[in-house]
């Protein structure tokens, strides 16, 4: 398809809640080899300081699945991105980032001061999402990540003050 014939899908962000976490388990365990089931999602989101927003394709006749979610939680000054996965099919079309500034308003209207994330130092693509943000590199986590190759990459710890 022609570029200037690409459309971005039409997106709406929600509340996540226990009705979207078998969506958000779906779309992790398509993302990460390592994936965290609904169980586990549903444990967390039960704890008073996490958080979440999940982006559903809207005007779809069929129940749209998940384009994407974020999960964060939120203590005193100290906000935190759990997790973030975006759906293959919207990648590249503002999901992550509309995730991210969901998340940062919110945490901050719980009274935050800044954020912190760990990223995969090999996913540059979530790297660079994060520094258009205003996230800078604060530390390294050497072997913090698991492949199922049996390689383990460094995490990046990336931070942004949120005032």
């Amino acid at each position: 398809m022609l570029p200037f014939f690409r459309r971005s899908p039409e997106i709406d962000l929600f509340p996540l809640g226990d009705e979207h976490l078998g969506l958000a388990a779906d779309l992790h365990r398509k993302r990460f080899s390592h994936a965290w089931s609904a169980g586990e999602l549903r444990k967390l989101l039960g704890q008073a300081p996490v958080f979440g927003h999940i982006a559903r394709h809207v005007n779809r006749i069929v129940s749209p699945p998940a384009a994407g979610f974020v999960l964060a939680r939120s203590v005193e000054e100290e906000a935190e991105i759990l997790t973030i996965c975006v759906g293959p099919d919207y990648a590249r079309n503002g999901v992550g980032w509309r995730l991210m500034v969901a998340a940062m308003q919110e945490a901050r209207m719980r009274g935050a001061a800044y954020m912190l994330l760990e990223v995969d130092a090999q996913n540059q693509a979530a790297i660079g999402l994060y520094r258009k943000l205003g996230f800078f590199e604060v530390g390294r986590r050497k072997a913090y990540y698991a492949h199922d190759d049996g390689t383990r990459s460094t995490a990046l710890v990336m931070r942004r003050d949120l005032g």
